[in-house]
């Protein structure tokens, strides 16, 4: 029987995976490339909401974080809130991956199904392999969240998803609604703004919500990779516990902990520069020509409509296994679910033996921490341990 450990995803839950593996003299095979969904997936010119010290992938051994890259590169090193421009993390993923994961696989998986002695895969290069065990690590991709009025204008190009766009320059000089309330909505509108294009931004929420800046200490709330509170501090270091509570509950935290909220620093670039209608949600939308009218209803319950060329939709993701199509329905309706999400045991395993999910997949689990790459810091190596052990 191979012993083959395959990992789907090479973006920063698949690498941290992988090198953990790897050290523990296990044979991995990495199928993706390097940081694509960064590179391709965010604007250019984005700045990561995590500071840098919570911007890392994780290693089996030390000298791997954000500053270690930046000093072997001769790049500008950062420290303490500086934000971190998203392309060098891309290139600080990339270089991690260089040296610690550099047999990574440039090719799409298109199937994953079970057989006897574990699973058999099918690659888009026409290879057909099979694995003792298979880590999804696909991140974000297939669970894009665009609002169901606007969802029959995607095909036109008119109805567009944040996560599209590597770039929002070729906006200049037009008309674009960003929809949302969160720190995608909130950066995609002053990245278009900056770029030219004339912006406007439409949320359910009554008031766009902003992180805290910066203080200086002596602090009573604990300092953590996602922000200053001993509720924060619970999710980052009882992540292993949050499985233990009830599935309704689970659910819920997941979706508020750290909901929709803008980084400190968005809230000058966005207050009197860009025009905002908040507390609207929309309810229907049609082609209007070369563009899109929108109506939308208030919370006073008066309808009102609004022109646009294009609409930005950054409204988060909602995790569904039925979105993962490279793994064969079969399998999938195997797989026991909380919600959307799949039902995992202590070491990230599914109800399928030997089918792992890590990332934003396995927060259903482990909580919001998976939402964010420091969560590769608890994930890696327990998922790593776990499957060592069982193999």
């Amino acid at each position: 029987m191979s012993t083959t450990v395959v990992v789907i995803g090479a973006g920063p839950y698949g690498l941290s995976t992988a090198a953990h593996l790897t050290a523990r003299g296990l044979h991995v095979r990495v199928f993706g490339s390097p940081m694509a969904s960064w590179a391709e997936n965010m604007p250019a010119g984005m700045l990561l909401k995590s500071p840098p010290s919570a911007s890392m992938l994780s290693a089996p051994e030390s000298g791997f974080m954000l500053d270690d890259y930046c000093r072997q590169a001769g790049e500008t090193r950062l420290a303490g809130h500086d934000q971190v421009p998203v392309e060098m993390f891309v290139r600080y993923g990339r270089w991690f991956a260089e040296q610690l994961v550099p047999e990574v696989e440039d090719v799409r998986v298109l199937g994953v199904d079970r057989q006897a002695d574990g699973f058999h895969l099918k690659l888009a290069s026409g290879e057909e392999l099979r694995a003792t065990a298979v880590v999804v690590a696909s991140g974000m991709d297939g669970f894009a969240y665009v609002p169901e009025p606007l969802t029959g204008l995607v095909p036109d190009g008119l109805v567009s998803h944040s996560s599209q766009h590597a770039g929002l320059a070729g906006f200049a000089g037009r008309d674009v609604l960003v929809v949302g309330a969160g720190q995608s909505a909130q950066e995609s509108a002053a990245l278009l703004h900056e770029a030219g294009a004339r912006v406007r931004l439409l949320a359910r929420a009554r008031d766009l919500v902003f992180g805290a800046g910066p203080t200086p200490g002596p602090h009573w709330q604990p300092d953590t990779p996602l922000g200053r509170s001993w509720a924060l501090y619970a999710v980052v270091h009882q992540a292993a516990a949050f499985r233990f509570l009830p599935e309704a509950t689970r659910l819920r935290l997941v979706r508020r902990v750290l909901g929709p909220f803008g980084s400190w620093w968005l809230k000058p670039r966005l207050d009197g520069v860009v025009p905002m209608r908040l507390g609207e949600r929309i309810t229907g939308a049609r082609r209007d020509g070369d563009g899109v009218t929108l109506t939308t209803r208030g919370g006073d319950g008066r309808t009102h409509t609004m022109e646009t060329g294009h609409v930005l939709t950054a409204t988060g993701y909602r995790v569904s296994l039925d979105a993962l199509d490279f793994v064969a329905p079969e399998l999938r309706a195997e797989l026991a679910r909380t919600g959307g999400f799949p039902r995992l045991d202590a070491g990230l395993q599914s109800s399928v033996p030997g089918l792992y999910f890590t990332g934003i997949q396995a927060a259903a689990t482990f909580g919001p921490l998976m939402r964010f790459t420091c969560g590769t810091q608890f994930a890696a190596p327990r998922l790593a341990a776990a499957l060592a052990a069982r193999l």
